[in-house]
């Protein structure tokens, strides 16, 4: 439940859900995972079940404390449309995103079809960003349920990109994250799928953020492509703008 984060397109983080399954490719060497069994470890109240599925109601109200504008990772260590999630608890959750209209909330699902099915039932304020990770080719089919949620801004995360992703259709897409996989087994990204998804962008006027090239210490790989920082972000009222630490809330 932080308030500063280490994410590179967010501010802080929020987890009133943590814990996950693991559902497709993407999900093999997951960094929410290792970390939330070294919390338990560590005798973190909040993770005595490890990365089991459990909620915490308790968390709720966190971003109404935050009194300057934050932009919110929501559920960095979970799954917030996890089949085990409740509807009931995802609307206490909106309910705060709503009330907290001085914060944006970024949401990021692999669930897609859940999300989907809820999306009607669900209060989508303009300060939600809804998106869903793409890891390869094999999932573009995530963005095709994405693409009728009424959220304002909707976004894809292709990370970890673990093959190219050519010919995509961005319609209805703001705003497109990439990055490579880090930790321990991490598997290579290619630069070539990169750059093909770079120039994707471009050609659609989609903002596009390059997030890292990861690897097994990310630090040293750094996100630098072609001697550039990519860091455009969807703007308020259109265009691009520069992402930075202030956030231009």
């Amino acid at each position: 439940m932080a308030a500063n984060s280490t994410i590179e397109w967010t501010g802080s983080t929020w987890n009133p859900v943590t814990g996950c399954t693991k559902i497709s490719e993407g999900c093999a060497h997951c960094y929410a995972e290792r970390m939330a069994l070294r919390l338990k470890a560590m005798g973190q109240k909040n993770y005595v079940n490890g990365f089991q599925v459990t909620l915490h109601p308790h968390a709720l109200n966190i971003p109404l404390k935050w009194k300057s504008p934050h932009m919110i990772f929501v559920n960095s260590m979970g799954d917030l449309f996890h089949n085990e999630v409740p509807l009931s608890f995802i609307q206490q959750v909106f309910e705060v995103m709503n009330k907290a209209y001085r914060h944006r909330f970024q949401i990021l699902t692999k669930r897609a079809e859940r999300l989907a099915d809820l999306a009607p039932s669900l209060s989508w304020t303009e300060n939600i960003w809804m998106g869903v990770t793409v890891e390869s080719a094999a999932y573009l089919y995530r963005l095709e349920y994405l693409r009728n949620v009424t959220a304002a801004v909707r976004f894809l995360s292709l990370e970890p990109l673990l093959s190219p992703i050519p010919d995509m259709d961005l319609t209805k897409v703001d705003w497109v994250i990439v990055g490579g996989e880090s930790g321990p087994g991490a598997r290579p990204m290619n630069k070539s799928w990169v750059i093909d998804i770079r120039q994707q962008c471009h050609d659609a006027k989609v903002p596009f953020f390059f997030k890292q090239w990861g690897g097994v210490n990310k630090k040293n790989a750094g996100r630098l492509l072609d001697g550039t920082t990519y860091g455009e972000m969807p703007a308020r009222n259109g265009g691009i703008y520069q992402y930075n630490d202030s956030l231009n809330l």
